[in-house]
């Protein structure tokens, strides 16, 4: 543990009253130069607190500035450089990528919903099943539903050790160097913390920040961010840190996801963040039943929550709807979780906001598919302190309805706070028909290939011969549900597309180094990487592959299902063009699927496109003879594998008759464990006496009955 702020006081001067006069550097022995290195480390963290975490700074900024300016002239002079150290919250020099690490504990979602009906259901199932546990009474604790990016904070001996984002919920992006550079992530906590904690926070933009930061950038002549919420999720995976440290993100802790000593209930725990300096909101309320009265924990939830609607705009940050928790921690293990989110919380949500303005234009947006979206171009409307300049009309037959044209005064609402679209119209332009509303081009402005209804929707048939459904396409092939290309983004395919070195997917495999090299912003390294990515992508797995080619509705759940019940690519090619029907034996396909499966494959420019692919690629047959020597048995995977992925290790587990789960239970035969695993798995499999497996006695399992891991 650490000493507490009034000891620390009694023998550093720099706490209160601090002198700004420093005596020379070249005057200072090394040893009085580390003593002053750790009084100004305790000292400027000490204010860090003070100023990020209880908002009651005791010294002015520019003492502050001093302060900050002596450490970093001791570190750079005496060469007293630490990862700990508050002044690497300035940055650091560019990191390559983000490592893929494991939470400690899953990051699950919320269940939600913006009908009270739905609150007062939630709170009769949490009493209902509590009951039955033995608990009389329930409390909640409400706390606003921040809308920033979620990240899990781990600190070990009061030292910050990591922070990752969210992820998938089960891991998530080492981001560790960027968030050092937040001034309201302290990188040691202070006070009686515990020897090991994990916490959940929401990284955000304050508004007027925002604001300002939006202007900065259109100022520079740099596209603005859309929301606070796109300017957070952008800076934090910047790979510069520095890039992080100019921009004004800030932190509130709201979870206790692990800890080596944990309170009796989530409000202790949170009134404990601010002793360690871990930073809170001030609006969280406790909600309980009143006695000798009929007003129940859920109705003061309610009333919560209608009030933070109406606090909402004179809040500096964004919310979206409130939260409600039980507070009490054994009961929240007896309410358990889903496998998407807890039990023992749910999210009650704001309706949204909405505003009116006219508007200018109507333009058409062709996406991956070749669904065609009307877009209005709107007179700028501030819609809940965001500058909306557009918005979707959603389809041609929506636009009918709403009788939406050019000049018309429309309502604005932001669904989810996000994606901006149009309500209603308010008022029609006296230059219009009172029953006139925008009528689609007959052909695609981007190709002019023909645009068909479907019925409320409307598709170019340009098909991968459309610029901008391939790029979107190749977007799509790169993306995580694709053959995951690291280094192809939207804004490298977009480059690669207008540069004309590539016109179809096929092209991405005949790139050289000397072509990207000279486009701006490839280096050696950028250029290398991504053809060594493309190189290894030769030989996907055929699951892989399928849902890399961007088939409506074939996602790769349902890729893998087809991929196990053909076997081959050109198995499944077969069938979806001479005998769709058949494809409908699938499990996760239906006729609507087997119907765009077959679209898909009879297209002529599709078929030609995927044939220029498969001079490349050669997708990998599976095994559809299932085998049976592993059935029965149910493996969980933690850690990273050395000669394959964790998705091929669970696919052959699979072919081979196991299952594989992502979570240990009583169920689990095995537990195999790669580099960098995660803490959590290995201590449910202590818990109900899993056995685990290093992945070369893993293989030696399989090898024993006869199967391969490739």
């Amino acid at each position: 543990m650490v000493r507490s702020d009034q000891q620390a006081g009694e023998d550093n001067p720099y706490l209160r009253d601090p002198p700004t006069e420093f005596d020379p550097l070249e005057s200072l022995a090394e040893g009085k130069a580390r003593e002053q290195v750790a009084q100004l480390r305790e000292a400027i963290r000490h204010h860090d607190r003070r100023y990020y975490v209880e908002s009651d700074p005791i010294i002015a900024d520019r003492t502050y500035d001093a302060l900050f300016s002596r450490l970093v002239a001791l570190e750079d002079t005496f060469d007293l450089s630490h990862p700990d150290s508050p002044t690497r919250s300035v940055g650091g020099e560019p990191i390559e990528g983000f490592e893929t690490v494991e939470h400690v504990a899953p990051m699950l979602s919320i269940d939600q919903s913006g009908e009270e009906t739905d609150v007062r259901e939630f709170d009769e199932r949490v009493r209902r099943e509590l009951r039955e546990s033995g608990y009389d009474d329930v409390s909640y604790v409400c706390e606003p539903k921040f809308d920033g990016v979620s990240m899990e904070f781990v600190y070990e001996d009061g030292r910050l050790e990591r922070a990752v984002t969210r992820g998938d919920g089960r891991e998530g992006d080492d981001v560790t160097r960027n968030a050092r550079t937040i001034g309201s992530v302290p990188q040691q906590l202070h006070g009686d913390y515990p020897d090991f904690l994990a916490v959940r926070g929401e990284v955000y933009m304050p508004k007027d920040a925002f604001q300002s930061h939006n202007r900065e950038r259109i100022e520079r002549g740099e596209e603005p961010f859309a929301n606070p919420r796109n300017a957070t999720a952008g800076t934090i995976r910047q790979l510069d840190p520095s890039i992080v440290a100019d921009r004004p993100l800030e932190v509130f802790y709201f979870d206790v996801l692990e800890a080596s000593d944990l309170e009796d209930s989530h409000h202790a725990e949170l009134e404990r963040f601010p002793e360690w300096g871990l930073r809170v909101t001030d609006h969280v309320e406790i909600a309980a039943d009143e006695k000798n009265s009929p007003v129940t924990a859920i109705d003061a939830a309610i009333d919560y929550r209608d009030r933070m609607l109406e606090a909402r705009d004179d809040l500096d940050y964004e919310i979206d709807g409130t939260v409600v928790k039980v507070d009490d921690r054994e009961a929240r293990e007896e309410l358990g979780r889903t496998a998407r989110h807890d039990r023992y919380a749910f999210a009650y949500k704001f309706p949204p906001r909405a505003e009116v303005t006219p508007i200018a234009d109507i333009a058409v947006q062709i996406g991956r598919t070749g669904r065609v979206t009307p877009v209005a171009l709107l007179e700028p409307v501030d819609v809940g302190g965001v500058t909306v300049s557009r918005a979707s009309l959603h389809n041609p037959e929506e636009m009918a309805e709403k009788n939406v044209d050019v000049g018309d005064t429309v309502r604005v609402q932001r669904a989810g706070d996000v994606i901006p679209y149009v309500e209603a119209v308010v008022e029609k332009d006296s230059e219009n028909e009172p029953d006139s509303h925008y009528e689609l081009p007959d052909n695609c402005p981007v190709c002019d290939s023909a645009i068909e209804r479907d019925g409320p929707m409307a598709f170019c048939t340009g098909g991968l011969a459309c610029d901008a459904q391939l790029r979107r396409s190749i977007e799509y092939y790169a993306s995580d549900d694709g053959l995951d290309l690291e280094g192809l983004g939207e804004q490298s395919v977009r480059q690669l597309v207008e540069a004309e070195l590539v016109e179809s997917i096929a092209d991405l495999y005949d790139l050289e180094r000397e072509t990207l090299t000279d486009l701006e912003g490839w280096g050696e390294t950028s250029a290398e990487n991504l053809l060594a990515e493309l190189e290894a992508s030769r030989e996907p797995p055929l699951a892989d592959f399928l849902s890399a080619l961007g088939i409506p509705h074939v996602g790769p759940a349902t890729a893998r299902e087809v991929a196990r019940e053909f076997g081959s690519f050109e198995a499944l090619r077969a069938v979806a063009t001479t005998d769709p029907e058949r494809l409908e034996d699938v499990d996760d396909v239906g006729e609507t699927v087997a119907a765009h499966v077959h679209e898909f494959f009879a297209s002529e420019a599709n078929a030609a496109a995927v044939d220029d692919v498969l001079e490349h690629v050669s997708p990998q047959a599976v095994d559809t003879d299932a085998g049976d020597e592993l059935e029965g048995l149910t493996f969980v995977f933690t850690g990273s594998l050395e000669d394959t992925t964790r998705g091929e290790a669970q696919e052959t587990v699979e072919a081979h008759g196991a299952n594989a789960t992502g979570s240990v239970s009583g169920n689990t035969d095995y537990l195999v464990v790669g580099s960098n695993p995660g803490r959590t798995k290995r201590d449910d499999a202590d818990e109900n006496d899993v056995p685990t497996l290093e992945e070369a006695e893993f293989r030696e399992l399989l090898a024993d009955r006869g199967i391969d891991l490739e």
